[in-house]
């Protein structure tokens, strides 16, 4: 780990020479502002690798982002290289299509400890559950952030992630399917136990989300980033906006359909994105990331 090359890649000039919330929370926060979500390797013929090098020469290196396994493990390192008491957790997600939680342990995320306080730190979930903030580990409280009120609840030492969601107001330029309000209200996000992880624990779903016809990575090319005030995200072909709280307890969406000679600038423009190998987008799976 160089650490003066990975603040370059995220622009943190800020300090780093205290282990506290606030530096914890600025480095944090311009990981996800910089390192996009995304599974494109897959769409490019290539393959995601959860080896540090790897992940480190193509987020820090490459200028791309990655799933959960590569960001995650790319911040603990950081963190842990900074003198971060850190420790790798897994996590079940939430398929609201479904209405259950994944069967095995399909998340990678980060508990830190600090002087005594541990919190939750997830640089790699994506589109718009994600956390723009450390989280405290503590059931029941609300914690409002930008993106809307996250909470925990725990029950028997399984602990539960939810996000409150406001409303949107929808606005889409040839985009010929309606678009309804979401009713929900609440939305789970994914549950976990505070049983250390490492690493090996997670290469066979690493395998698994990449190569299995039913996985949503497989079915579904995605690409999004966090704003200082919403989200972008490209989900094959379509291209969303999303301005967070615009106006009282509402969310501003914008959405339009991009035509394939478009996805090429908008990957460069707006997520600093140049591929290697030629991009096929795909969109076929119909569950919902919003």
């Amino acid at each position: 780990m160089d650490i003066k090359e990975y603040f370059a890649r995220i622009s943190y000039q800020g300090p780093y020479d205290k282990l506290d919330l606030e530096t914890l929370t600025g480095i944090f926060q311009h990981h996800i502002r910089a390192v996009p979500f995304e599974n494109l390797s897959i769409h490019c013929g290539e393959r995601v690798e959860l080896d540090l090098e790897p992940v480190y020469h193509k987020i820090v290196r490459k200028n791309r982002g990655g799933w959960c396994m590569e960001n995650n493990h790319l911040l603990s390192w950081a963190l842990k290289t900074l003198g971060y008491d850190v420790t790798l957790l897994g996590s079940k997600v939430y398929v609201p299509e479904y209405d259950a939680y994944a069967d095995e342990i399909d998340h990678l995320l980060l508990k830190v400890v600090l002087h005594g306080q541990s919190y939750i730190v997830d640089g790699g979930f994506g589109m718009a559950y994600q956390l723009w903030q450390p989280m405290e580990l503590t059931s029941g409280k609300d914690q409002p952030q930008t993106p809307g009120i996250f909470r925990f609840l725990e029950e028997n030492e399984v602990w539960y992630l939810e996000k409150v969601k406001r409303k949107q107001c929808v606005h889409s330029q040839n985009v010929s399917t309606s678009h309804n309000e979401e009713k929900e209200v609440c939305r789970r996000v994914y549950l976990f136990t505070l049983q250390p992880r490492d690493i090996e624990e997670f290469r066979p779903r690493n395998e698994h989300l990449q190569t299995a016809p039913g996985s949503l990575f497989v079915t579904k090319s995605i690409c999004s980033l966090q704003t200082t005030d919403g989200i972008r995200a490209l989900v094959g072909w379509k291209f969303t906006e999303i301005k967070y709280n615009y106006k009282d307890n509402m969310d501003l969406v914008e959405i339009r359909i991009l035509a394939d000679e478009e996805i090429e600038k908008t990957l460069k423009e707006k997520f600093n994105i140049t591929l290697d190998k030629k991009f096929v987008p795909i969109n076929t799976s119909r569950l919902s990331l919003f």
